[in-house]
């Protein structure tokens, strides 16, 4: 374990926010994040601005030597960028030129969002065929690609946001699809064949690699219910991000191991949309609305994490230093109040999970 992994910038009694937001004005969704999550906060992603904007292809600028456009089918590689891709890149850099401005003075952990290569790959066409995926030569070259863009990428911020201590999160939705053989061809009328796993951990360790000589601590994020765990720490990660309502008991044996061997938890506690509000319970959903919260739907989520933890096999004590408390996925489809109240709810169950 490196030196990054085994002292994460995150303190006991964090939380967090996964990434995507609802609306398009990056200079209010900076401005709500840095007020509402102001021990951790994290630069937002906007998808509702349109291409470019969504994970893959904001992750795409990243690239090195590999340039995208968009097709109707999706994002494509090119020749040279496409007026989508350079329209992209342009929004990427006046989002990093907002942060500089907006976090001037700030000092603590940060966290920036991209898409993990093999998300990627399941993303990104080949010019003349069927997806990244599809071809193991390519998605080895997207991954050297996206180690390289992202230890830029981690220097750029550092360098606009001086005093923040980096944390790179890497999501990857697609990644148990990728080891299962599920993932669609880019007809949609079949799947492309399974990656073997020590290839995935392999590629996905590279990046955690690059990201970590850059001085980046790394999280991966996955919001699937079957979360390759062991693959995720073999891979380097500091942490892994996942949504705690879709944990069942099968999975403890797994967790407990690679929380055992260091993997730190971004527990997703708080429903990301108001129609899903069975881990703080409807009433506190409703509260949200009224611009109040009553003090016990926070403890009943605090417990709710502790007791998870407790069942584990983990010392209750541990449990604010080793968890940090999330939305249980990004928010981009929620509506900008709850959106507030939920970055605003994750704190404060995180507070008092530490008071336990």
């Amino acid at each position: 374990m490196t030196d990054t992994q085994s002292r994460p910038p995150w303190t006991p009694g964090s939380a967090t926010g996964i990434g995507s937001l609802p609306g398009t004005d990056m200079r209010e969704a900076l401005r709500v994040v840095l007020g509402e999550l102001p021990d951790f906060p994290h630069l937002p992603e906007l998808p509702a601005r349109g291409p470019g904007s969504d994970l893959v292809g904001r992750t795409a600028q990243l690239l090195v030597e590999l340039y995208v456009d968009l097709q109707p089918s999706g994002w494509r590689f090119c020749d040279r960028p496409g007026v989508d891709a350079r329209r992209a890149g342009g929004v990427l850099r006046a989002d990093l030129d907002l942060l500089e401005e907006l976090a001037q003075g700030y000092a603590g952990p940060f966290k920036i969002q991209v898409a993990g290569p093999w998300t990627l790959a399941a993303g990104i066409e080949l010019r003349h065929g069927d997806k990244a995926l599809a071809d193991p030569g390519a998605y080895r070259d997207l991954a050297a690609s996206l180690a390289e863009g992202l230890a830029a990428h981690v220097t750029e911020v550092s360098r606009r946001v001086p005093g923040a201590a980096l944390v790179l999160q890497l999501d990857e939705p697609a990644l148990p699809m990728v080891l299962a053989g599920s993932v669609p061809t880019a007809s949609g009328f079949g799947a492309l064949a399974a990656v073997e796993e020590q290839v995935v951990q392999d590629l996905l360790g590279q990046v955690v690699g690059a990201a970590h000589a850059a001085g980046a601590s790394v999280v991966v994020h996955c919001c699937a219910p079957d979360v390759p765990l062991g693959l995720v720490r073999a891979a380097g990660a500091a942490a892994v991000s996942l949504d705690a309502t879709l944990l069942t008991e099968t999975c403890y044996d797994a967790l407990a191991e690679v929380v055992e061997a260091g993997l730190d938890l971004f527990c997703g506690v708080v429903p990301a949309v108001p129609g899903n509000a069975e881990v703080v319970g409807p009433a506190d959903a409703r509260a949200a609305w009224n611009g109040g919260a009553s003090t016990e739907p926070v403890k009943a989520a605090a417990e709710r994490v502790r007791r998870l933890w407790g069942e584990l096999g983990f010392a209750p004590e541990e449990v604010a230093k080793r968890v940090v408390v999330t939305p249980t996925c990004g928010m981009a489809g929620a509506p900008p109040p709850y959106a507030r109240w939920a970055m605003k709810r994750a704190r404060e169950v995180a507070r008092a999970l530490g008071e336990l």
